[in-house]
């Protein structure tokens, strides 16, 4: 892709603010919403990681480690910690799979749905705060703009 003298005169440069590039922009978002969701979730004993394995697990039950990973963004060790702990605190079973026997699959107890639905409504609660600060059109347009970003950096 070539890029026009004007996206050329726009890019990064040493001599920028650190605070006016828009990696790190993003970046100081992500860092405040992610300690939000800590914030609230430390009152359910969950740790974000951990919130978004049951997140998956209550859309897609049955998932391997593999496959959870993935659909988390973790790596695959750091996502046999989660499970572990998640199956400690009896918040998941973990059972062969009926398709390859040495895989394990994942899926919520009914302490783990009960769970999760407590902890989905207090990350709703802190992403209402952030959705509360754009109106609909202005939520739109960055959810354009963060879709256009990630595609701009996607390598596959």
């Amino acid at each position: 892709m070539t890029q026009t003298p004007a996206a050329d005169a726009r890019r990064a440069s040493p001599e920028d603010s650190f605070n006016d590039r828009t990696g790190h922009l993003i970046k100081r978002a992500e860092q405040h919403l992610i300690s939000e969701k800590s914030h609230v979730l430390r009152t359910v004993d969950l740790t974000v990681p951990q919130y978004v394995a049951l997140l998956v697990l209550h859309r897609r039950p049955g998932l391997s480690g593999a496959q959870l990973a993935r659909e988390c963004m973790v790596t695959a060790q750091t996502m046999t910690t989660v499970l572990n702990n998640l199956e400690s605190k009896g918040l998941i079973t973990r059972t062969t799979s009926q398709v390859h026997q040495k895989v394990l699959v994942s899926s919520l107890t009914r302490s783990g749905r009960s769970l999760f639905k407590k902890a989905d409504k207090l990350i709703c609660s802190v992403e209402g705060r952030l959705d509360d600060a754009f109106s609909e059109e202005e939520r739109q347009q960055l959810h354009s703009l963060l879709e256009r970003a990630i595609a701009a950096l996607r390598s596959d």
